[in-house]
């Protein structure tokens, strides 16, 4: 089964959407493997976002991203990556589709409420960055025969 990284950031944690976000997943018959609560050190916010340290946004995505918490989560499922990002919708919230989590409730790209791995290799390497694998729980749910055959 293949895993992908989510993040509901700080806005999404302020404005009561965890919830939310976490109801559409497990909707759509995702597993979570691993979930915690955490305010971001700086440094791990700056290995995150690493991709982008030569931008100029940069440093504002560190600042946002370590001024509340974040939900951080796993979640795996028969390609839970594409489908993950269907459902958070396009990073612009004004462009994104009615139905996503960003077409819903997001106002701004600077205020997108969630980030998800964008591919494997991608996921692979943010789960490493913010969960041991002692945090993620392989299990499975009495709904997978109804789901997969």
């Amino acid at each position: 089964m293949e895993r992908t990284f989510l993040m509901i950031k700080p806005d999404g944690v302020q404005r009561n959407l965890v919830g939310e976000v976490i109801r559409r997943f497990e909707a759509k018959g995702f597993t979570l493997v691993g979930l915690k609560l955490i305010k971001v050190s700086r440094t791990l916010a700056e290995q995150h976002y690493d991709i982008h340290k030569e931008r100029p946004f940069f440093g504002s995505l560190v600042d946002f991203i370590t001024s509340s918490p974040v939900v951080a989560m796993v979640w795996e499922g028969d390609g839970v990556v594409a489908s993950a990002r269907k459902i958070i919708g396009a990073t612009n919230p004004l462009t994104s589709e009615p139905g996503t989590i960003r077409g819903d409730y997001g106002v701004s790209i600077g205020r997108n409420l969630i980030h998800g791995s964008d591919a494997t290799e991608t996921a692979q390497r943010e789960i490493s960055l913010w969960f041991t694998e002692d945090e993620l729980v392989s299990w499975e749910p009495n709904l997978t025969p109804w789901l997969y055959e």
